[in-house]
């Protein structure tokens, strides 16, 4: 899309009939950010096919990504953040670490219900609850999320649920070094 739009950019200067004041100082300006639009994408290829190849050198890569949702951005991510899940324990701390699991705030005598925490390290939830959206088309993701919203959770809390549970999986997968096994989707609980 970028690329695309770098050059209905430069189309549309090109085809340009309608002079308003300043026209003739952004005139120079624009291509130029077109330009760098286009380096900063090359740059961004260049990473991209480098950090590709670093993914498919490391032994958990093939681990990690044989999990539906799991892609070469996600993977990265749990690699640096998590690596072999050795400084973890439990399935459970890492979670935390994640921040999926669930907070129960209390103020004196006032306690409220769980919540989703606001601690842990965001960049690895994110990539954790965006997995968990991108794998909604695995058949034991789907049922366990439709379980979720059919116990009156909203989109978001569904999928932090499914994510602190695939956090699970993927601590199992880790620790053991084994692949993915997908359930049939009636065996989920």
């Amino acid at each position: 899309m970028a690329e695309r739009l770098i050059e209905e950019i430069l189309t549309a200067l090109d085809e340009q009939t309608v002079v308003v004041p300043g026209t003739e100082a952004a005139a120079p300006i624009v291509p130029s950010l077109a330009g760098s639009l286009r380096a900063v994408l090359d740059q961004r290829k260049l990473l991209e096919k480098c950090i590709q190849e670093l993914l498919d050198e490391h032994p958990l890569s093939k681990v990690l990504r044989s999990m539906p949702g799991i892609g070469a951005r996600t993977c990265a991510r749990v690699l640096i953040d998590v690596g072999a899940a050795s400084a973890f324990p439990t399935a459970a701390h890492l979670a935390s670490y994640a921040g999926l699991a669930p907070a129960t705030r209390s103020s004196g005598p006032s306690i409220r219900g769980e919540q989703p925490s606001r601690r842990g390290n965001k960049q690895l939830k994110r990539a954790f609850f965006l997995a968990a959206f991108a794998s909604l088309g695995d058949p034991a993701s789907r049922a366990y999320y439709d379980k979720k919203i059919g116990q009156g959770k909203r989109h978001t809390q569904a999928l932090l649920c499914l994510a602190r549970r695939r956090v699970d999986v993927l601590f199992a997968m880790l620790r053991d070094g084994t692949f993915y096994e997908s359930r049939p989707a009636k065996a989920v609980s």
